[in-house]
């Protein structure tokens, strides 16, 4: 039976994850960026600098200054809207698939690695109460 993963376990998840992220040779982003883009690519579109902000609960500004970053980047691309050519669509690129993909690995392994953590806490745990008992 899978366990769930307690506050301070999530909390290490992200922190590890984050680390790795900073460490590797790609992207570094801001946490304002990094909520734009997981909001662009695991919440179905399609994506408006409007929408983002109400979703997210930032100003516009605060909004596009994170597209311009994730636009540097090859992230996540503006397109004019075909349909309403005042509005701006946020999409998709392969690099950005890419970059999620790596980050779900990282946080995959972080994951992993805090399991085998809590099994070795707790082995400790028990061997000390066995000494202790016997």
């Amino acid at each position: 039976m899978p366990m769930q993963a307690n506050d301070d376990q999530l909390v290490g998840i992200l922190r590890d994850t984050v680390v790795a992220l900073v460490r590797r040779d790609g992207p570094d982003l801001s946490a304002r960026q990094l909520g734009v883009f997981l909001t662009v690519y695991l919440n179905d579109g399609p994506h408006t600098v409007r929408g983002l902000a109400a979703e997210l609960n930032v100003s516009k500004p605060a909004i596009t200054r994170a597209l311009d970053r994730l636009g540097e980047l090859d992230l996540a691309r503006r397109k004019v809207d075909p349909m309403d050519r005042r509005s701006v669509l946020v999409q998709r690129t392969v690099k950005g698939t890419d970059f999620l993909k790596a980050m779900q690995e990282i946080m995959v392994e972080a994951e992993k690695t805090s399991r085998e953590m809590e099994y070795q806490e707790a082995a400790n745990a028990e061997v000390a109460q066995t000494r202790r008992a016997g």
